[in-house]
């Protein structure tokens, strides 16, 4: 094509037709930039094709790990709600209960003393889309922006107070190994009773507003995951 093109210049100059010659290298200057243009639109095409389609994958591989971990919250709130009853009447009546119905209390103690569960999110698409620059380019940037809140914000929230709470449950399960290991209160004068339902105060605090966090991250991640 090259080769053809040379030959229409070289027969033109030689035949002494130098307007036509111009104008023919303009229409050839002109044919080049189109077909350059033409390049760069399907170029541009074709990337926008694929950030599309990695954008697609994305969302659905965003959506599986948040349906994942929606059951896993729904899991731990369903695990530590039944303390929260447990902790109301141990506060309210403790006494009363160790003195007069030591069955009753120590099924309380079993209820609040079970294994705790926390929360940790599954974070490998996010990680990924962020770790490859690729969440800064996607084009819903409302969803875009969800995710980084609920990833940057609220998980990491979660994860600190999860931590906390881990610590308070690590100190009244190693106090209180007697009793778990046992399924039964020792013996305990008034201001030994006193001191641990301080004890149980200071988890049953932190535990409750862990679950009213983890309910509200439910509600960031059914928005998320109801977008289209």
């Amino acid at each position: 094509m090259i080769k053809f093109f040379r030959k229409i210049r070289q027969n033109l100059l030689s035949e002494g037709k130098t307007g036509k010659y111009i104008k023919y290298a303009i229409g050839e200057i002109i044919l080049v930039v189109i077909g350059i243009l033409i390049a760069l639109q399907i170029n541009n095409w074709n990337e926008s094709r694929k950030q599309s389609s990695t954008e697609r994958e994305f969302i659905t591989s965003l959506k599986n790990d948040l349906k994942e971990d929606k059951a896993f919250i729904e899991r731990v709130i369903e695990l530590n709600e039944p303390r929260i009853e447990a902790y109301e009447i141990l506060n309210s009546n403790l006494q009363n209960l160790y003195n007069n119905d030591r069955k009753s209390l120590d099924s309380l103690f079993k209820i609040y003393f079970r294994s705790q569960r926390t929360f940790y999110p599954i974070s490998g698409s996010y990680e990924s889309a962020v770790s490859g620059n690729q969440i800064t380019v996607f084009r819903n940037k409302e969803l875009v922006q969800k995710v980084v809140k609920l990833y940057n914000s609220t998980y990491d929230r979660l994860i600190d107070n999860g931590q906390i709470l881990d610590e308070r449950w690590a100190f009244l399960s190693k106090k209180y190994s007697y009793e778990r290991r046992t399924g039964k209160f020792r013996e305990m004068e008034p201001e030994q009773l006193t001191e641990f339902l301080d004890d149980v105060y200071h988890h049953f605090k932190q535990m409750k507003w862990y679950l009213e966090s983890l309910k509200l991250a439910t509600m960031e991640i059914d928005k998320i995951n109801t977008e289209k």
